[in-house]
């Protein structure tokens, strides 16, 4: 038996002290935006090396608050990825913008960049990357598409804290980058949580306010918000996490050069996940590409082995995203990624004796 993910293993180090920590908010009281989260920005405006850190209840809510922000209009486009988890692009149409398409590298599964200025228009307001997996996109170029533009940028770094482009940390590229805690991210909560990063002054300020309901000072309101913050106990327990966060990926990355050294003994018909020159990869997935994927998965369930398919269907093949108007085979890379993609266990406290056993199991299919 190999778990995909294994929290309470993960947990067990700190659990004395998570513990602790949970009984002190209990008994302190301070359950809404307690001195644990102002804290916690503080720490993670230090790791991320941003100026301001603002936490809030979840990365979906990130994504929409970073939005909000930028002052975009209805009906102003977004170019984004079809190849990601959807709030990045339920964030943009919730909104009443318009997600714009483009297609994924092959290699890296992030946005390919040399499609991204054919796709700009009179309409173009913002560019919405997603270091998928954790690898960072090249950011350096991004950057220069969106200046030559006069476009805004939100980085989705969801799967991807810790991650570096150039060994800048990914989330202080452009104008806001948004981050999730859910439990299974490398600094993973014990529920639901997010925060957004900036070095720009005004937009922190706006963050803060819209993520109160709009509401500065109590109770007056001359913008519409969201309920979108972070409970102190969330803050309190991410706080015993963050001090070892480069180790878990530090853990993760070791596997993930183990896969890459075994399956090259193995003979397996995989496709490993690759590591580009200027990446430093956290590995929040370890997603190899099989043609027999689905054949695969199941031969894997019957072992007992973990895994997952991240994600099974491009966001333009989505019922709910009809209504944009793209067709199967608009997006030819995505889609091949979507039917060939297989994440495996990678956490950092897995054995190698685990891993042996999922790489053995890969080659016996």
């Amino acid at each position: 038996m190999v778990p995909l993910l294994d929290l309470p293993r993960i947990h067990k180090p700190i659990q004395a002290d998570l513990e602790r920590v949970a009984v002190e908010v209990l008994r302190d009281g301070k359950y809404i935006l307690g001195p644990q989260v102002t804290e916690l920005e503080k720490k993670l405006a230090t790791y991320c090396d941003v100026k301001h850190v603002v936490s809030c209840a979840n990365g979906s809510d990130a994504l929409v608050l970073a939005l909000m922000a930028l002052d975009l209009a209805p009906g102003d486009e977004v170019i984004t990825t079809p190849y990601t988890f959807f709030a990045t692009v339920s964030a943009i149409t919730r909104l009443q913008l318009k997600p714009v398409f483009v297609d994924i590298d092959p290699v890296t599964f992030n946005l390919d960049l040399n499609q991204i200025e054919a796709a700009i228009t009179p309409r173009t307001r913002a560019l919405l990357p997603v270091h998928l997996f954790g690898q960072a996109v090249d950011m350096d170029k991004l950057m220069a598409i969106a200046t030559k533009h006069h476009l805004r940028v939100v980085e989705d770094c969801a799967q991807a804290i810790g991650s570096r482009w150039n060994n800048k940390m990914v989330g202080g590229f452009g104008d806001i980058g948004t981050l999730s805690f859910y439990p299974t991210k490398n600094l993973g909560g014990f529920g639901d949580g997010g925060a957004l990063t900036t070095n720009d002054d005004m937009l922190a300020e706006k963050l803060r306010i819209l993520r109160l309901h709009g509401m500065n000072p109590r109770y007056y309101h001359k913008v519409v918000g969201l309920n979108g913050r972070l409970d102190t106990l969330q803050a309190a327990l991410l706080l015993v996490k963050l001090p070892l966060l480069d180790s878990y990926a530090a853990g993760r990355r070791a596997n993930a050069a183990l896969y890459k050294e075994l399956f090259a003994k193995s003979g397996a018909k995989v496709e490993a996940p690759i590591e580009i020159p200027g990446a430093f990869h956290v590995y929040n997935q370890y997603v190899i590409r099989s043609a027999n994927r689905d054949t695969l998965k199941a031969h894997l369930a019957k072992l007992g082995i973990g895994s997952d398919i991240y994600y099974p269907l491009s966001l333009h093949e989505q019922e709910c995203f009809a209504f944009l108007g793209y067709k199967k085979g608009a997006f030819p890379q995505s889609e091949k990624a979507a039917a060939t993609s297989l994440a495996l266990p990678v956490f950092g406290e897995l054995t190698r004796a685990e891993i042996e056993e999922v790489v053995a199991a890969i080659a016996s299919a």
